[in-house]
């Protein structure tokens, strides 16, 4: 029955993914797309915001502005004749306080005002600009005004060469007033030396090579083990295998997709799509493994009894909800949704872990005391095994989600973004890390099969013998082997009556 549910699982779970990419064909996400956005009220001023990435120094990196065009309203072509004066800045993040400037020390003010013009020396109606100690070029201001009663102006299109490392910020802005209900159209392109890869994303490429070939030698070494002993396999090992595989995969279309963006300058959405949906597919089927071992099935227990329906009710409700998230944070421009939205679909994603572990845990302690009480000590040090990693893998990932927290809450500008790669790449490791302790304490062996469902073998035989290696010494009776299936499956019954 479980068998049926983790199938009928893996086909809705590629059904949903690719009905989501025959939906998406192909977004510039280098590229930062303006589809006739509004400015807003900023203060003094009319802002729209067009970007922030990193970019590293070179002659090949820079910021491109390809048919960005202006549109203000009827009402505001008849207010105004000859000016309608709207500006573009590029700064670094650490000049971000070279623009703007306040009068007697009050609120800061992005457009000059006339005490401005007189204290600073600014040119009232245009961005208050301080040339950076680094470069008096930057920050750079590109300007385009309305001509007559045109509805419309273009800015010539322009290619700015980034000659030093930063986080780069670029806004529009208009210090008009009459120009209330002012739209723009177009895009600008941002490239790094290497590539179209924003900066922030770049290390992550080369980091999913080496995971790839970190799964490749594991599933190399499984593999080999599994053919070996494919006799005496376990459920639970097959559920490894898929594990195992899924992560494989999700590894080398991560790398794929990161490579095509990187030379093309294009992400696909589909590829996009179907890597999110392969990855949430991979961690849910990661933390159900967890699950079931913990309650174990496959080595004390035959099947999760009347827990199945449960267990694969969580696991589709964490689909849904990794999936949603992944999606709003990879599919689509880099900079297309906002802090709350992230939040929003981070809270369920973390509340489910959270419940997650919490039943993990205590199907584990359930475990071990069962494992006592039928003083299987084989079976009892390899849980014990397994709950003392499981123990610091928890210990790891909270101390990592604190540092987190600690690493945004002191980067507001994202200044270190060249170690924001960090954060993502830690989650990678950490599961990698608990699936080859999975893999080491349950590698297939000759003598897997046999010890899989036997309740109350000798001790002093269990000793001598392993779940994962060794031979044999003799053979359990028949009579016995049926006892101790029929005394296992009633044990069962009564413990998930219990639960």
């Amino acid at each position: 029955m479980a068998a049926m549910d983790l199938e009928k699982l893996i086909q809705f779970s590629l059904f949903c993914s690719l009905l989501l990419s025959f939906h998406f064909i192909t977004a510039e996400s280098s590229a930062h797309i303006y589809p006739s956005q509004p400015f807003h009220d900023v203060g003094n001023s009319l802002l729209l915001y067009g970007g922030s990435e990193g970019i590293f120094a070179s002659s090949r990196s820079f910021i491109r502005f390809e048919n960005i065009t202006l549109w203000r309203t009827n009402d505001a072509s008849r207010k105004g004749r000859n000016n309608g004066l709207v500006q573009a800045v590029i700064f670094e993040a650490s000049d971000r306080n070279n623009i703007g400037g306040s009068a007697y020390g009050g609120q800061r003010s992005i457009c000059c005002t006339p005490d401005l013009a007189q204290l600073q020396g600014c040119k009232q109606g245009e961005i208050i600009r301080i040339p950076s100690a680094h470069d008096p070029r930057w920050p750079i201001l590109l300007r385009v005004r309305f001509k007559g009663k045109r509805l419309s102006a273009k800015m010539e299109d322009t290619e700015i060469l980034i000659r030093k490392t930063g986080i780069y910020n670029l806004l529009f802005i208009s210090c008009d007033s009459k120009l209330k209900g002012l739209k723009m159209t177009g895009k600008t392109v941002w490239k790094n030396p290497e590539g179209y890869l924003p900066g922030r994303m770049a290390p992550l490429m080369k980091f999913y090579v080496y995971m790839s070939f970190a799964y490749l030698l594991l599933s190399a070494v499984w593999f080999l083990q599994y053919l070996r002993f494919w006799k005496d396999i376990l459920p639970l090992q097959h559920c490894i295998t898929v594990v195992i595989v899924l992560g494989l995969l999700e590894m080398v279309f991560w790398y794929l997709d990161y490579a095509n963006f990187n030379k093309t300058g294009t992400r696909p959405l589909a590829l996009t799509t179907w890597v999110v949906t392969l990855g949430a597919f991979r961690k849910t089927v990661s933390r159900i493994l967890i699950l079931c071992v913990s309650m174990g099935f496959g080595v004390v227990k035959s099947t999760l009894g009347g827990l199945t329906s449960k267990v694969l009710l969580v696991g589709v409700t964490y689909f849904i909800a990794s999936e949603m998230l992944d999606i709003a944070e990879n599919v689509g421009i880099i900079d297309d949704i906002s802090g709350r939205a992230k939040l929003f679909l981070v809270l369920p994603d973390a509340f489910l872990d959270a419940f997650l572990i919490l039943w993990i845990f205590t199907s584990l302690s359930k475990t071990l005391e069962q494992l006592q009480v039928k003083r299987t000590s084989v079976k009892l040090d390899i849980y014990r095994k397994f709950s003392n990693a499981l123990a610091v893998m928890v210990v790891a990932s909270v101390a990592w989600i604190v540092y987190e927290v600690y690493f945004k809450a002191t980067d507001p500008f994202n200044e270190r973004w060249q170690t924001a790669w960090t954060i993502t790449a830690f989650w990678d490791v950490i599961a990698f890390v608990l699936l080859c302790i999975i893999c080491y304490l349950w590698t297939p062996s000759q003598n897997s099969q046999r010890y899989a469902y036997s309740g109350e073998v000798d001790e002093e035989n269990e000793e001598v013998q392993s779940l994962t290696a060794g031979k044999q010494d003799g053979d359990i009776s028949l009579v016995k082997q049926e006892k101790n299936a029929g005394s296992d499956t009633e044990e069962d019954v009564e413990e998930d009556k219990r639960e």
